[in-house]
Protein backbone atom coordinates (compact mmCIF):
# COMPACT_ATOMS: atom_id res chain seq x y z
CA UNK A 1 0.00 0.00 0.00
CA UNK A 2 1.02 3.62 -0.45
CA UNK A 3 1.43 5.65 2.74
CA UNK A 4 -0.39 8.97 2.99
CA UNK A 5 2.61 11.24 3.54
CA UNK A 6 2.68 15.02 3.84
CA UNK A 7 6.39 15.05 4.62
CA UNK A 8 9.15 12.46 3.98
CA UNK A 9 9.31 9.51 6.37
CA UNK A 10 12.70 8.06 7.30
CA UNK A 11 12.78 4.45 8.48
CA UNK A 12 16.05 3.81 10.26
CA UNK A 13 17.92 1.28 12.35
CA UNK A 14 21.19 1.30 14.27
CA UNK A 15 23.71 -1.34 15.25
CA UNK A 16 25.71 -0.26 18.27
CA UNK A 17 28.56 -1.27 20.57
CA UNK A 18 26.06 -1.99 23.34
CA UNK A 19 22.79 -0.93 24.94
CA UNK A 20 23.94 1.97 27.12
CA UNK A 21 22.40 5.07 25.52
CA UNK A 22 24.93 7.54 26.89
CA UNK A 23 28.12 5.47 26.63
CA UNK A 24 27.78 3.21 23.59
CA UNK A 25 28.31 4.27 19.99
CA UNK A 26 26.82 3.64 16.57
CA UNK A 27 28.55 0.97 14.46
CA UNK A 28 26.12 0.96 11.55
CA UNK A 29 23.29 3.22 10.46
CA UNK A 30 20.78 2.57 7.69
CA UNK A 31 18.04 4.95 6.57
CA UNK A 32 15.30 4.46 3.99
CA UNK A 33 13.65 7.76 3.10
CA UNK A 34 10.15 7.50 1.68
CA UNK A 35 9.02 10.61 -0.17
CA UNK A 36 5.39 11.80 -0.46
CA UNK A 37 5.49 11.07 -4.20
CA UNK A 38 6.51 7.46 -3.55
CA UNK A 39 10.22 7.82 -4.33
CA UNK A 40 12.63 5.88 -2.12
CA UNK A 41 16.13 7.07 -1.14
CA UNK A 42 18.61 5.01 0.87
CA UNK A 43 21.67 5.93 2.89
CA UNK A 44 23.82 3.69 5.10
CA UNK A 45 27.28 3.53 6.66
CA UNK A 46 29.42 1.25 8.75
CA UNK A 47 31.14 3.52 11.26
CA UNK A 48 34.21 3.52 13.45
CA UNK A 49 32.79 3.92 16.99
CA UNK A 50 36.16 5.12 18.39
CA UNK A 51 35.64 2.78 21.36
CA UNK A 52 36.18 -1.01 21.66
CA UNK A 53 33.47 -3.34 20.35
CA UNK A 54 32.57 -5.92 23.03
CA UNK A 55 32.65 -9.54 21.79
CA UNK A 56 29.08 -10.09 23.03
CA UNK A 57 27.89 -7.25 20.80
CA UNK A 58 29.82 -8.60 17.80
CA UNK A 59 28.15 -11.97 18.35
CA UNK A 60 24.80 -10.28 17.73
CA UNK A 61 25.42 -8.05 14.71
CA UNK A 62 28.63 -9.57 13.34
CA UNK A 63 30.57 -6.28 13.25
CA UNK A 64 34.10 -6.60 14.61
CA UNK A 65 37.09 -4.32 15.08
CA UNK A 66 38.56 -5.23 11.68
CA UNK A 67 35.28 -4.30 9.99
CA UNK A 68 35.40 -0.70 11.21
CA UNK A 69 39.08 -0.04 10.58
CA UNK A 70 39.36 2.89 8.21
CA UNK A 71 35.64 3.62 8.34
CA UNK A 72 34.41 7.16 9.09
CA UNK A 73 33.35 8.16 12.57
CA UNK A 74 29.83 9.39 13.18
CA UNK A 75 31.18 12.89 13.66
CA UNK A 76 32.55 12.78 10.12
CA UNK A 77 29.17 11.88 8.58
CA UNK A 78 26.91 13.66 11.08
CA UNK A 79 26.18 16.65 8.85
CA UNK A 80 25.32 14.36 5.92
CA UNK A 81 22.78 12.45 8.00
CA UNK A 82 21.35 15.60 9.57
CA UNK A 83 20.73 16.93 6.05
CA UNK A 84 19.30 13.57 4.87
CA UNK A 85 16.90 13.50 7.84
CA UNK A 86 16.06 17.21 7.60
CA UNK A 87 12.34 17.89 7.19
CA UNK A 88 11.48 14.21 7.58
CA UNK A 89 9.65 12.30 10.25
CA UNK A 90 11.20 9.19 11.81
CA UNK A 91 10.03 5.57 11.97
CA UNK A 92 11.48 2.29 13.17
CA UNK A 93 11.11 -0.62 15.57
CA UNK A 94 11.76 0.18 19.24
CA UNK A 95 13.20 3.54 18.18
CA UNK A 96 11.56 5.50 21.00
CA UNK A 97 13.40 3.64 23.74
CA UNK A 98 16.74 3.14 22.05
CA UNK A 99 17.55 4.21 18.48
CA UNK A 100 16.33 7.81 18.69
CA UNK A 101 18.05 8.51 22.04
CA UNK A 102 21.32 7.00 20.77
CA UNK A 103 21.12 8.97 17.52
CA UNK A 104 20.44 12.22 19.38
CA UNK A 105 23.40 11.56 21.71
CA UNK A 106 25.68 11.05 18.71
CA UNK A 107 24.52 14.29 17.05
CA UNK A 108 25.03 16.22 20.28
CA UNK A 109 28.48 14.67 20.71
CA UNK A 110 29.34 15.72 17.17
CA UNK A 111 28.08 19.25 17.74
CA UNK A 112 25.50 18.97 14.94
CA UNK A 113 22.00 20.39 15.35
CA UNK A 114 19.26 17.73 15.25
CA UNK A 115 15.90 18.95 16.58
CA UNK A 116 13.77 15.82 16.94
CA UNK A 117 11.04 17.78 18.78
CA UNK A 118 9.74 19.01 15.42
CA UNK A 119 9.55 15.50 14.00
CA UNK A 120 6.80 12.93 14.31
CA UNK A 121 8.30 9.69 15.62
CA UNK A 122 6.46 6.49 14.73
CA UNK A 123 7.44 3.29 16.53
CA UNK A 124 6.25 0.07 14.89
CA UNK A 125 6.90 -1.82 18.12
CA UNK A 126 4.47 0.45 19.96
CA UNK A 127 1.79 -0.23 17.35
CA UNK A 128 2.53 -3.95 17.61
CA UNK A 129 2.03 -3.89 21.37
CA UNK A 130 -1.09 -1.74 21.12
CA UNK A 131 -2.76 -3.99 18.57
CA UNK A 132 -1.50 -7.42 19.65
CA UNK A 133 -2.43 -7.36 23.31
CA UNK A 134 -0.31 -9.14 25.89
CA UNK A 135 -3.06 -9.64 28.46
CA UNK A 136 -4.19 -12.97 29.91
CA UNK A 137 -7.42 -12.70 27.91
CA UNK A 138 -5.41 -12.26 24.69
CA UNK A 139 -3.10 -15.16 25.57
CA UNK A 140 -6.11 -17.37 26.35
CA UNK A 141 -7.66 -16.54 22.99
CA UNK A 142 -4.37 -17.13 21.15
CA UNK A 143 -3.28 -20.38 22.83
CA UNK A 144 -6.56 -21.97 23.85
CA UNK A 145 -8.85 -20.53 21.19
CA UNK A 146 -11.59 -19.48 23.60
CA UNK A 147 -12.87 -16.25 25.14
CA UNK A 148 -11.98 -15.76 28.80
CA UNK A 149 -15.22 -15.51 30.77
CA UNK A 150 -15.22 -13.84 34.21
CA UNK A 151 -11.84 -12.23 33.59
CA UNK A 152 -10.26 -10.64 36.66
CA UNK A 153 -11.77 -13.10 39.07
CA UNK A 154 -9.02 -15.06 40.78
CA UNK A 155 -10.53 -18.47 40.07
CA UNK A 156 -11.14 -17.85 36.35
CA UNK A 157 -7.73 -16.22 35.83
CA UNK A 158 -5.95 -19.07 37.60
CA UNK A 159 -7.74 -21.68 35.52
CA UNK A 160 -6.98 -19.75 32.33
CA UNK A 161 -3.31 -19.36 33.26
CA UNK A 162 -2.98 -23.12 33.74
CA UNK A 163 -4.56 -23.80 30.34
CA UNK A 164 -2.34 -21.20 28.65
CA UNK A 165 0.80 -22.68 30.22
CA UNK A 166 -0.12 -26.22 29.16
CA UNK A 167 -0.72 -25.01 25.61
CA UNK A 168 2.58 -23.10 25.56
CA UNK A 169 4.61 -26.13 26.59
CA UNK A 170 2.84 -28.28 23.99
CA UNK A 171 3.26 -25.68 21.22
CA UNK A 172 6.88 -24.67 21.86
CA UNK A 173 8.55 -27.79 23.26
CA UNK A 174 11.96 -28.26 21.66
CA UNK A 175 12.06 -24.75 20.18
CA UNK A 176 15.08 -22.49 20.90
CA UNK A 177 14.65 -19.33 22.96
CA UNK A 178 16.57 -16.06 22.52
CA UNK A 179 16.49 -12.78 24.42
CA UNK A 180 15.74 -9.32 23.05
CA UNK A 181 19.27 -9.11 21.62
CA UNK A 182 18.92 -12.49 19.88
CA UNK A 183 21.27 -14.22 22.32
CA UNK A 184 20.46 -17.93 22.88
CA UNK A 185 18.96 -18.72 26.27
CA UNK A 186 18.14 -22.41 25.82
CA UNK A 187 15.03 -24.19 24.61
CA UNK A 188 11.51 -24.87 25.79
CA UNK A 189 11.27 -28.22 27.57
CA UNK A 190 8.59 -29.94 29.60
CA UNK A 191 10.82 -29.47 32.62
CA UNK A 192 9.99 -26.96 35.35
CA UNK A 193 13.62 -26.38 36.31
CA UNK A 194 14.44 -25.44 32.71
CA UNK A 195 11.36 -23.23 32.35
CA UNK A 196 12.03 -21.53 35.67
CA UNK A 197 15.55 -20.58 34.56
CA UNK A 198 14.24 -19.26 31.25
CA UNK A 199 11.58 -17.02 32.75
CA UNK A 200 13.81 -15.69 35.54
CA UNK A 201 17.05 -15.82 33.59
CA UNK A 202 18.63 -12.60 34.89
CA UNK A 203 16.63 -11.91 38.03
CA UNK A 204 18.36 -11.10 41.31
CA UNK A 205 15.60 -9.35 43.28
CA UNK A 206 11.89 -9.41 42.52
CA UNK A 207 11.71 -5.65 41.95
CA UNK A 208 14.36 -5.84 39.23
CA UNK A 209 16.70 -3.34 40.89
CA UNK A 210 19.52 -5.82 40.28
CA UNK A 211 20.06 -8.25 37.40
CA UNK A 212 22.66 -10.80 36.34
CA UNK A 213 24.91 -10.28 33.35
CA UNK A 214 26.01 -13.16 31.09
CA UNK A 215 28.89 -13.88 33.49
CA UNK A 216 26.56 -14.30 36.46
CA UNK A 217 27.60 -11.01 38.10
CA UNK A 218 24.98 -8.94 39.91
CA UNK A 219 24.56 -5.51 38.30
CA UNK A 220 22.53 -2.52 39.39
CA UNK A 221 19.61 -2.00 37.02
CA UNK A 222 18.71 1.61 37.87
CA UNK A 223 20.09 5.00 38.76
CA UNK A 224 23.58 6.41 38.40
CA UNK A 225 25.23 2.99 38.80
CA UNK A 226 23.09 1.18 36.23
CA UNK A 227 24.99 -1.72 34.59
CA UNK A 228 27.81 -1.53 37.15
CA UNK A 229 28.63 -4.63 39.28
CA UNK A 230 27.12 -4.30 42.74
CA UNK A 231 30.39 -5.35 44.43
CA UNK A 232 32.34 -2.74 42.47
CA UNK A 233 29.96 0.00 43.60
CA UNK A 234 30.30 -1.16 47.22
CA UNK A 235 34.08 -0.80 46.95
CA UNK A 236 34.03 2.57 45.20
CA UNK A 237 31.10 4.09 47.10
CA UNK A 238 30.41 2.22 50.36
CA UNK A 239 27.74 4.74 51.39
CA UNK A 240 25.54 3.58 48.48
CA UNK A 241 24.66 0.45 50.43
CA UNK A 242 23.52 2.52 53.42
CA UNK A 243 21.53 4.82 51.14
CA UNK A 244 19.63 1.87 49.69
CA UNK A 245 19.09 0.21 53.05
CA UNK A 246 17.59 3.43 54.41
CA UNK A 247 15.66 4.16 51.23
CA UNK A 248 12.22 3.22 49.98
CA UNK A 249 13.21 -0.12 48.48
CA UNK A 250 11.42 -3.47 48.93
CA UNK A 251 12.59 -5.67 51.80
CA UNK A 252 13.46 -8.39 49.30
CA UNK A 253 15.82 -6.00 47.47
CA UNK A 254 17.48 -5.03 50.75
CA UNK A 255 17.85 -8.69 51.73
CA UNK A 256 19.53 -9.56 48.42
CA UNK A 257 21.73 -6.48 48.71
CA UNK A 258 22.91 -7.56 52.16
CA UNK A 259 23.60 -11.10 50.93
CA UNK A 260 25.84 -9.73 48.18
CA UNK A 261 27.63 -7.41 50.60
CA UNK A 262 28.27 -10.19 53.11
CA UNK A 263 29.47 -12.53 50.38
CA UNK A 264 31.92 -9.91 49.08
CA UNK A 265 33.42 -9.57 52.56
CA UNK A 266 34.15 -13.31 52.71
CA UNK A 267 36.22 -13.24 49.51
Amino acid sequence: MKLNLRTPLCFFDLETTGINITQDRILEIAVIKMMPNGEIHRKSNVLNPTIPIPPESSAIHGIREEDVAGKPTFKEVAKEYAKFLEGADLAGFNVLKFDVPVLVEEFLRAGVEFDYSRKKIIDAQKIFHLMEKRTLSAAYKFYVGKELVDSHTAEADTEATMEVFLAQVERYEGQPVTDGLNRPLGEIKNDMEVLGKLTCVDMVDLAGRMILNNKGQELFNFGKHKNKPVTTVFKEEPAYYDWMMNGDFPLDTKRKLTEIKLRSFKK
